[in-house]
Parts: structure tokens; C-alpha cells; sequence
């Protein structure tokens, strides 16, 4: 006798605790809440949307094999190895997966698909359009026999039927004929039972005479070949150096995103995402264009270093939080490798910035709506795709990308739509934050796809910082190789950025130099602070540059007043009073040295600059007032901390432990519950009504009709969905339907 359980809940219950917490952390759905005991497990396992689930982690050969499971119905192995196109051990751990998945349970009968699987599958990838078996299915030599009694126009229409899903209406066909009576093609077929009516009017291919019309098998193709990947050879230290270049620049532009959003943030919309303008702004900044900018902008805030806070007007702006602080002190690799795992982790879609919905607005970075639940999947399925091929080779140019996008749609036939254009997202992403190079992995990103530490591997890869310049009379600096983070912020501030590279080039400009002294340097700060960093002497030109631009720095001040402006050199105040630029800004001569101004200092300053002044403000003492201003600081969202690695992991296992445990102690009380005890909670019913469903029996139902008279009635559940039952009235002699929540309670027979 073949053994087996009479439902999906009795095969649970005889599984292991670490059977059941695999279960329960691949769907983890159905821990969420705790069930009371394995009966509802099994319900929740097979409500549509569970299913849904499921199913969209199971590749095309794992689907086929349960769409194959469908059509045969109660099965062996070895007989639905038989008709699958696969290797007969694709079949057999394609089975495996199903059962861990509880998609699948081994009954009396022997091996069957969970109730309701076949209508969640239905029409999807990885299905063969088959119908399942007929209640009294025919053989294999009946129906060769039937197929050759056929007329040409027959089996045409039954070969149709067949590519079309294998459903169809009868139209005026009679469907309760022999075959000697048959006129019709369609008559001829559901005669001989080649078409079975249905009585909703429709006929139906059964399943084994689909089989028989496709040679034997549920699909043409073979299911378990994957789709090659095309590789070119490339020497992987070249691989490694190119992705280590680029892993340093991502490091050092969202450190200088970082320094910028601290003194002047960009205001937040309204929408919660960061304005086009700002998004210029910052890409112009960084030297990148603007998609690598919005992917900065996105990976900082994935890191959680950056969020929204109130600036000093209290309007809400994207500042950098606390956590900045102590990742600017960290080495470049574990900056790195903070940024990569929080962009592995997350959900978010910088590819779309810039393209517009179906509204036809445009997207902007950080929005809250930037994200899919599938994006992180994507990720890490391409990236385990690149991890697979082997060290010196690379995807082909052209025909890579195009081909890892046809392997994850082998892994994941069912979601999402958009798989193609995520890929080609990860692909461009990974090259840009150094996780590739060149189209091949680098190999510091294998441990860190592997849960291990990539940084010391990296680390070897990374330039060391230098800690000096090479000035030249040009008015240059040239940075010989990466600097040190503190030192290049101090020299961004006295110099502009003219070009990068392996050796970094700054230009010194009166404008820079005044953006120093606004900053709060002197003269003699700067003459120092050259001498120190140069290795070379420090030219004239440039010590004539500093001496010239203090010189005439402060020979204006700005005080508090709506303004007024009062300098040494009566010349000077002339000279601005006359400009024709400065009817704008309303000013007066109050004394030979002193004007006031109608604008307000924060209006005044920055146009006064733009006439080529170099005004100072002055406190309400008259002393000279500069100093840099603070940087701003928002307080780490509790939902962007940074815990240790393994840590989510951990409280994963640990809850799941706790709902096997439940499980468990549900079980027993099942166990010592007498046999004839109704089901009475909705849970424990619905519990019940699955059961009689998986395993074929009937149930005697209290059930409240129309008027709230409760009646008993004994049924044989077909199908439990939607908050309505489906079963088949022994008194009605016929298929009804019943609303759950009238049914009071449900005793098995």
C-alpha cells in the first residue's frame, strides 16, 4: 500500500522543526501572524494571494514541473518524470523544492499540487495551457484509438483547441451522443471524450489527451536547460583596477555630497524627493552627470546618511545625519563596503530619475514612490550571474546584458515585467559604484556577495593617500594621486577643482582665495597652509594671488543696520556708489566712508561680490566677523541604523523559532482534542474546510441562512476562496456556494 497523508496539515505535522523553519523563512507570510497549529499553516498555505508568492520564487523548471503536477493530478515521481521535458533528476529536485515550498505533499493517492495552485498558475509563464485529467481519464491505447477514428476537420479543431489553452464553447454541438450519432467536428470530439463538457456550457482537453497530442510530453522544449551567458576573456587584475578606481571616486564624490548638503542643504519637496535644480546642482558639484548623481544622492540615502530635517527657517531640507561623522573617520574600503550593502539591500530605482510616469511627469530622486519590492531580488540575481562565470572572463559586449536578462527570466519567469530594464539598471549601477569593472565582477565583490568581509581585499587594491601637492606658477596644484579626505576638503575651499584623474589638478583664483578668507582663513593661515602641503616651493605669482586678495578684502564692511556700508577709503565707496550696476541696491551716502543700503545683508552681500567687492560683515561692535559656518547635522532615522552584520538574520531565525514552537503547541492541543469537536473560530473552519478540500471528504456545516435560521448541512468542499466555499450539497444534489463567515461551524464526517 502506498503511504501517505490525508492532507497537507497531517504531512506537516510529521515534518522535523527545521523542515517546518525552512518553510516557514521561504514563505514567510505564513508565520505573519502565528498560526494556532499545522491545520491553519495549511489553509493559509493555499489562499491565493500566499500562493502568488510562492510561486514567483520558483523557476521554469520548478514551474513546469508543478504545472505538469496539475495536469496529472495524483501522481508518482517516476510517472511525472515521464512526461516532462527534463532530465529525470531536474524532475526529482524540482519535486523537492515544491514540497519545501509546500506546493506539493505526497497523499494517499500519492503526489498532488495544493489546492488552488492550478488556478493561481493558470495562463502564467512556465504553464503548458493543459487542463487537468478527467475523473475517469483514458489510456494511453484509447486515446491513439480515438485520435485515428478522427476526420480531418476534427483533429484540426482539436489541435486548435489545444494551442488555445484547451478550452472552447460548444455552440450548437449535443453532448450527449455516441459516436455513430455525431455530425460535427465538435460533436465527433466530445463523443469519443476527446472534449469534455463542462456544465457551465464549456468543453474542456483533458490533460492526458493533451499529453498524448504534444508525444507524451506536457511541453515541446526541454524545461532545464538554462539560457548561456556569453563571455570574452579579460585579464581580472585589469577587472580589479578598473572597479577599485571607480569604488574610490564613489567614495569621494558622496563625501563631497556630503560636505555640500551640510553647509547649504537642498530644500525637500513637498512630495518628500530632492527638485531637478538641486539635482543639477549637485551633479555639477560632484563632475558627474546627472543619472550618476541621483544614484549617489540615492546610495547615501539607502546608507543612511543623509534624510529630511527642518533647516534653520524650519522648511524641510535633505541633510546629512550623524552617522556621517563617524563614516568620513573610516578608511575608504569599509566606506565602501557600507555604501554597497546598504544598495545590495535596497528597493529603491535610481534608473527611473529623469524618465517620466504614465502621467507624463517626471521623476524625481528620492521620492518615496522610487521603489519596487523586486529591485533588491534583481540585484543580487544579476550579480550572482556575474559571480558564476568564471575568473578572466567578462560579459560580451552587446550580447551580455541581453543574455542575463533571458537567464533571470528563466530564474524568475513570473515577475516582475520590468526584469529587463532592472538589469540593465544593475549592470550600469554595479559599474558606476566600482562593484564591476569592465563587464566582469571584481574580486573583492565575491566575498562580499558571499556575506564575508571584502574589505581587506579591497584595501589592496586602493591607492594610498598622499598628503601633499605639487604647486606650480600657473596658479595649479597638482594633487600626484588620491589625497587625504581632511586635506582635500581644505584645499577644495582655497582652490577649484579644473580637472581629475590619476593626478587631480586645482586652479587658485582670486574667487577661490576670497571663498577662503570668507571662511575664515587670514593671510598668513594660507601662506602656511601652502608651504606645508607643497612639496615644491611655493611660486610667486601665487603668494602675490593670497597677498593681493587679502589686501582689498575687508576694505568694505557690512553691518546690521538694513544695511550700511562703511569703509577707510573713501575712494572705494565712490566707486560702488557710482557703478551703474548699483541703482539695484539702494544705497546712500550718509558720510564720505559711509553708505546704507535698503536691501537686507543677505541680499547685499552676495551682490556686492558680483560688482567685484570683497565685503566683510562686522559685528554690532564693529570687529570684523567671519568664520565658517557649521556644518548641519539630522538626526539618523531609527530605521536606517546600522547594526551589525547578521543581526537581522539572527532575529529572523529567532522569531521563526518562536511561531514553530506555537505550531507545536497548537498540535498537541489538536491531538488531545476530541475527534467529533466542531470547528467553530473562523481560523480553525476555514483549517478544516482545506483539509476536506486536499483530502477528497465531506463536512457537516452549520450554516446561517438569509433569515439567520442555522441549518446543518453535509457537503463536500471543491474550492475555499475569496471568503466563499464551493462545495457540492448532497441535498441539492448539485455545486453551491456558501459565504465563510455565515458558517458557524464545520464537523468532518
Amino acid at each position: 500500500m502506498t503511504s501517505g497523508f490525508r492532507s497537507l496539515a497531517d504531512q506537516v505535522r510529521a515534518w522535523s522543526d527545521a523542515r517546518l523553519s525552512l518553510l516557514l523563512l521561504a514563505r514567510p507570510d505564513l508565520a505573519t501572524p502565528a498560526p494556532h497549529d499545522s491545520g491553519q499553516l495549511a489553509a493559509r498555505a493555499a489562499t491565493r494571494s500566499s500562493l502568488v508568492r510562492a510561486l514567483d520564487q520558483l523557476d521554469r523548471c520548478e514551474l513546469s514541473v508543478l504545472d505538469a503536477l496539475v495536469v496529472a493530478g495524483q501522481t508518482t515521481v517516476e510517472e511525472l518524470s515521464s512526461i516532462v521535458s527534463a532530465d529525470a533528476s531536474a524532475v526529482r529536485a524540482a519535486v523537492a523544492r515544491l514540497e519545501d515550498l509546500a506546493l506539493a505533499w505526497r497523499s494517499v493517492g500519492g503526489l498532488r499540487a495544493l489546492t488552488g495552485v492550478g488556478d493561481a498558475m493558470r495562463g502564467g509563464p512556465g504553464t503548458s495551457g493543459l487542463q487537468p485529467r478527467s475523473a475517469e481519464p483514458l489510456s494511453a491505447a484509447e486515446i491513439e484509438a480515438r485520435l485515428a477514428e478522427l476526420s480531418p476537420a476534427a483533429r484540426a479543431l482539436l489541435d486548435h483547441v489545444a494551442e488555445q489553452g484547451g478550452e472552447a464553447t460548444t455552440g450548437s454541438a449535443r453532448t450527449t451522443i455516441t459516436p455513430d450519432q455525431a455530425t460535427t467536428p465538435a460533436e465527433e470530439l466530445i463523443s469519443r471524450r476527446l472534449l469534455v463538457p463542462r456544465s457551465s456550457g464549456a468543453v474542456f482537453l483533458p490533460g492526458e489527451v493533451g499529453i498524448a497530442l504534444r508525444g507524451g510530453r506536457t511541453t515541446t522544449t526541454r524545461v532545464d536547460v538554462r539560457p548561456e551567458v556569453p563571455t570574452t576573456a579579460r585579464a581580472a587584475s585589469l577587472v580589479d583596477r578598473a572597479a577599485a578606481g571607480a569604488a574610490f571616486e564613489v567614495v569621494r564624490r558622496i563625501e563631497l555630497l556630503l560636505d555640500g548638503w551640510g553647509a547649504t542643504p537642498p530644500a525637500a519637496l513637498r512630495s518628500g524627493g530632492l527638485g531637478v535644480r538641486d539635482l543639477k546642482a549637485t551633479a555639477l558639484r560632484l563632475h558627474v552627470d546627472e543619472p550618476t548623481a541621483a544614484l549617489l544622492v540615492e546610495v547615501a540615502s539607502a546608507a543612511g546618511l543623509v534624510t529630511t530635517a527642518a533647516d534653520a527657517d524650519g522648511n524641510p531640507a535633505w541633510l546629512p545625519t550623524d552617522l556621517v561623522d563617524t563614516w568620513v573617520e573610516q578608511s575608504p574600503a569599509t566606506r565602501w563596503v557600507t555604501l554597497v550593502r546598504a544598495w545590495l539591500a535596497s528597493p529603491r530605482m535610481p534608473g527611473l530619475v529623469g524618465q517620466r510616469d504614465t502621467s507624463g511627469k517626471a521623476w524625481n530622486a528620492l521620492v518615496p514612490e522610487l521603489a519596487d519590492a523586486f529591485m533588491a531580488e534583481t540585484r543580487r540575481m544579476t550579480l550572482d550571474v556575474l559571480a558564476a562565470i568564471p575568473e578572466g572572463e567578462v560579459l560580451a559586449a552587446g550580447t551580455g546584458g541581453p543574455a542575463v536578462v533571458a537567464r533571470l527570466g528563466w530564474e524568475r519567469p513570473r515577475r516582475p515585467r520590468t526584469r529587463a530594464q532592472q538589469v540593465a539598471w544593475t549592470l550600469t549601477e554595479a559599474e558606476a559604484l566600482g562593484v564591476t569593472g569592465l563587464g566582469g565582477l571584481a574580486s573583492y565583490a565575491r566575498p562580499l556577495l558571499a556575506g564575508e568581509d571584502p574589505t581587506p581585499t579591497l584595501a589592496a587594491l586602493l591607492p594610498e593617500p598622499v598628503d601633499h601637492v605639487l604647486l606650480q606658477a600657473d596658479l595649479t596644484a597638482v594633487a600626484p594621486g588620491p589625497l587625504e579626505s581632511h586635506l582635500a576638503r581644505q584645499l577644495q575651499l582655497v582652490a577649484d577643482v579644473e580637472s581629475r584623474g590619476g593626478a587631480t589638478v586645482y586652479r587658485f583664483t582670486k574667487a577661490s582665495v576670497r571663498r577662503a578668507l570668507d571662511r575664515g582663513f587670514t593671510a598668513t593661515e594660507l601662506h602656511a597652509f601652502l608651504a606645508t602641503v607643497s612639496r615644491t616651493p611655493v611660486p610667486q605669482p601665487l603668494s602675490y594671488l593670497v597677498d593681493d586678495t587679502a589686501r582689498t578684502f575687508g576694505s568694505v564692511r557690512v553691518g546690521y543696520a538694513a544695511a550700511y556700508l562703511r569703509g577707510d577709503d573713501e575712494t572705494t565707496l565712490a566707486e560702488l556708489l557710482a557703478h551703474p550696476a548699483s541703482e539695484s541696491l539702494g544705497l546712500r551716502r550718509l558720510a564720505p566712508t559711509v553708505l546704507v543700503s535698503t536691501l537686507p545683508i543677505d541680499v547685499l552681500l552676495p551682490r556686492l561680490r558680483e560688482l567685484g567687492a570683497s565685503p566683510v560683515v562686522e559685528d554690532e561692535h564693529g570687529a570684523v566677523h567671519v568664520a565658517r559656518p557649521d556644518a548641519r547635522r539630522a538626526r539618523t532615522p531609527r530605521d536606517r541604523d546600522r547594526r551589525p552584520a547578521g543581526a537581522a538574520e539572527a532575529r529572523e531565525t529567532a522569531r521563526v523559532a518562536a511561531v514553530v514552537s506555537s505550531i507545536r503547541a497548537g498540535d498537541r492541543a489538536h491531538a488531545e482534542r476530541p475527534a467529533t469537536a466542531p470547528a467553530v473560530t473562523p481560523g480553525s473552519s476555514l483549517a478544516v474546510l482545506r483539509e476536506a478540500v486536499d483530502a477528497g471528504r465531506s463536512v457537516t456545516i452549520t450554516y446561517l441562512d438569509s433569515r439567520g435560521v442555522p441549518t446543518d448541512r453535509v457537503v463536500e468542499p471543491l474550492s475555499v476562496e475569496g471568503g466563499q466555499l464551493t462545495a457540492r450539497d448532497r441535498a441539492a444534489d448539485g455545486v453551491l456556494t456558501f459565504s465563510v463567515p455565515r458558517i458557524r461551524s464545520v464537523r468532518a464526517l
